[in-house]
């Protein structure tokens, strides 16, 4: 039975209102409605069905928007790529996703074709835009010839059914997949507790395919409020885009935040509109915060969740000067847990293993044993060690093992070092994340060289942007006579790290 539709409630009470907004290009909610109908239909005319994932590369765009509501109103899973993946990266994503079509935007056509001979079995391929190769479909084309009418389809009365790939413990990236998406009842809790209305305007700046990005620009729409698409970010524009459209609320990791404020002491613009800026995906520094607060007032939020948790807990506005390093409380519905290594619960104050259990849990697509490690009597842990106050406010003082999280974005270093390790001149190799006053961490590599071989970090660095997503490359690399390894031959990351950090006054 098909659940309540809040885009096609909003076309027929708010017909006129923009839904979204990119450039000079703005789309209401009866257009976006009628959309969205093509797009449902286009699939569903290609052989999909309810089930089936749907992989879309892709800058933020309008075009996004369409396709997501069709996916919602047809109950297709939509399966968002990193657009800065490159070759054999996204030929895993779409092989172990086994998506039925693939999208690719426009200025992503190339990378699509650099994955093709590694991608096995059948899939249609679909381009946006005016550049068409052989054997693909033109979305243009097909949105042309698909029918405007309503599909029957078994519509999500949330948000539509995802899998997002994160990094995980075995270096290859998982689907957190929420085939039944997220119930409306959660999206209005969600509304609630960062006190959004159908008055506000969101803009949509960071990157799509990351899911605190999407989120945040689906329950405004859910919610109807007004959408504005930077398809890629640019601090400068973004505070333009705030004056000129009176911008409300718009999600950003602190890395943005950090230009957004630097934009902001260079050219003053007016963003007294703004009443949310929505802070996630990595640890906002207090210095920062105080800076923040200074260019645009008190409307930082600070948010703890995970692509397989959805949102956990909330530090509200009031409360950031107050409490540095806190991260929030519990958001209501969810119930978290600190144990120690003996599967108790910790005393306030004392650190232990943060789980979650909520209504919305992501579960790892074809991966019931990956499932099943970061599950604990239902409660989800993606490894993440933190502490709580006597107040009920958390903290989080470590994180998964080895894990490097740069500008909001994981990086797994097993992967890089795979990579150092194919150079004739490394015998081995770790990759650690290590201070950085812009990205919070960036990416180091510790090299030992083959007896007598030579090489430079540059050459290194360039060898692994040839091979990696840029973002994932090393930034720097120091030489050593020996890496440390215990007795198992397993490198002590924590060895590696510690004199890198201990100036640094934090661990993460």
């Amino acid at each position: 039975m098909a659940g309540f539709d809040s885009l096609a409630s909003h076309a027929e009470s708010l017909p006129t209102k923009p839904a979204v907004i990119l450039g000079e290009k703005i789309l209401d909610f009866a257009s976006l409605d009628l959309r969205a109908n093509r797009a449902a239909n286009l699939f569903k005319g290609l052989g999909c069905e309810a089930g089936d994932r749907i992989s879309i590369m892709s800058f933020n765009s309008i075009e996004g928007f369409e396709i997501g509501n069709g996916l919602r109103r047809m109950g297709m899973v939509a399966v968002p790529v990193n657009y800065r993946l490159r070759g054999r990266e996204i030929a895993y994503v779409l092989n172990d996703s086994r998506a039925r079509v693939v999208v690719a935007g426009p200025d992503h056509v190339d990378a699509m074709l650099s994955a093709a001979s590694e991608v096995t079995g059948n899939r249609r391929f679909i381009a946006v835009g005016d550049r068409v190769p052989p054997g693909w479909l033109s979305y243009g084309e097909l949105m042309e010839g698909a029918s405007e009418t309503a599909p029957v389809g078994a519509v999500s009365d949330g948000l539509a059914a995802s899998m997002i790939y994160t990094s995980g413990t075995t270096g290859h990236p998982k689907g957190a997949w929420r085939p039944n998406g997220v119930s409306l009842a959660n999206v209005l809790q969600m509304i609630s507790t960062f006190e959004l209305s159908q008055s506000d305007v969101h803009l949509m700046c960071g990157p799509g395919y990351h899911s605190a990005v999407s989120f945040f620009s689906a329950i405004h729409q859910a919610l109807g409020a007004t959408v504005v698409v930077q398809p890629k970010f640019e601090a400068e524009e973004a505070l333009d885009l705030i004056e000129r459209h009176r911008v409300t609320t718009v999600f950003v990791a602190p890395t943005l935040l950090q230009r957004m404020v630097e934009a902001q002491q260079q050219v003053p613009r007016d963003t007294s509109s703004l009443h949310g800026i929505f802070l996630g995906a990595a640890p906002c520094p207090y210095e920062l915060k105080v800076r923040g607060e200074a260019a645009f007032g008190q409307v930082l939020w600070e948010f703890y969740g995970a692509t397989e948790t959805g949102v956990n807990t909330v530090l509200r506005p009031e409360d950031q000067l107050r409490k540095p390093g806190s991260c929030g409380t519990t958001v209501p519905g969810h119930e978290i847990r600190v144990v120690g290594d003996d599967g108790k619960d910790v005393p306030d104050g004392q650190p232990g293993q943060l789980m979650v259990r909520n209504s919305w849990q992501a579960e790892y697509y074809n991966r019931p044993d990956a499932t099943g490690e970061s599950l604990h009597d239902g409660f989800f842990s993606v490894g993440d060690v933190a502490y709580r106050d006597a107040e009920g406010y958390y903290y989080i003082c470590d994180r998964r093992i080895d894990m490097i999280i740069s500008g909001g974005v994981n990086i797994y270093p097993a992967e890089v070092e795979a990579v150092l390790h194919a150079h004739p001149a490394v015998i081995d190799a770790a990759v650690i994340g290590v201070p950085d006053e812009r990205w919070g961490e960036s990416v180091k590599a510790v090299v030992q060289l083959r007896k007598g071989a030579t090489t430079g970090a540059d050459e290194l660095i360039a060898f692994c942007a040839d091979r990696l997503a840029s973002y994932k490359k090393p930034r720097s690399v120091d030489f050593v006579e020996e890496l440390p390894r215990d007795a198992a031959g397993k490198l002590l990351k924590r060895t590696i790290r510690e004199p890198y950090w201990a100036a640094a006054g934090r661990r993460i």
